[in-house]
């Protein structure tokens, strides 16, 4: 079974604002270097938008819209640390819907939590990211989420790279994932707006089907 879920939101409208506020920066002639040793020619820090009123509040609806038409089962949010709590506190707010976030390892001292906030085991969460790319991560989130009890009923990010890898990983784990927008329409958005030339447009395709050896 195939769990993206088609987009009903205006993923072109999504890239534009990314790309509006540098939160989304394309260089495919000189490389970034991910944490992972990668060689990439996108850099993405939706963290930036947060900084922008109009543009937060165009991703934060855009955010609502898709959990209120994909995920209407949904009881409750849970945001990821870091990058995907203020995003999931604005659309818990938003949807009136209680919220956790869940850190990427227990603390190390007091009460010793990895979920914070209130909940209830049974009740049916849906994760709030702010970028897929592997899906490793965020998978873990889930792992954390459903040990505890909680039924995990899919997860929804700003951006998804779009990897073949993060499609099967979220398939073998049975979550559903539903991004605002991807690699391939930036991609195509960019070419339009003459952001990066058409001679370019094979150079980025190839990193997405290949990204661990690209410009290796």
């Amino acid at each position: 079974m195939f769990y993206y879920l088609s987009s009903m939101t205006n993923e072109k409208a999504v890239a534009e604002k990314l790309l509006q506020i540098q939160a989304i920066k394309l260089s495919p002639t000189k490389p970034f270097t991910w944490a992972s040793g990668w060689k990439s020619p996108i850099y993405c820090d939706n963290r930036k938008v947060l900084s922008f009123p109009f543009q937060r509040e165009f991703i934060k609806s855009e955010l609502c819209n898709v959990i209120f038409e994909k995920f209407p089962e949904a009881e409750m949010l849970a945001g990821v640390a870091t990058a995907g709590i203020a995003w999931g506190a604005m659309a818990a707010d938003q949807l009136k819907l209680p919220y956790i976030y869940v850190r990427p390892k227990p603390k190390d001292h007091g009460l010793t939590n990895q979920i914070e906030g209130f909940y209830e085991k049974g009740k049916k969460v849906l994760v709030v990211e702010d970028l897929i790319s592997t899906g490793k991560s965020s998978l873990q989130v889930v792992d954390v989420l459903r040990n505890e009890g909680l039924e995990v009923v899919g997860m929804v990010s700003i951006f998804n790279y779009g990897f073949s890898v993060a499609t099967e990983s979220f398939e073998k784990a049975n979550v559903k994932f539903q991004s605002l927008t991807n690699y391939a329409t930036l991609i195509q958005l960019a070419l339009e707006k003459n952001i990066v030339s058409a001679d370019t447009e094979s150079l980025l395709n190839s990193w997405r089907e290949n990204p661990s050896e690209w410009m290796q």
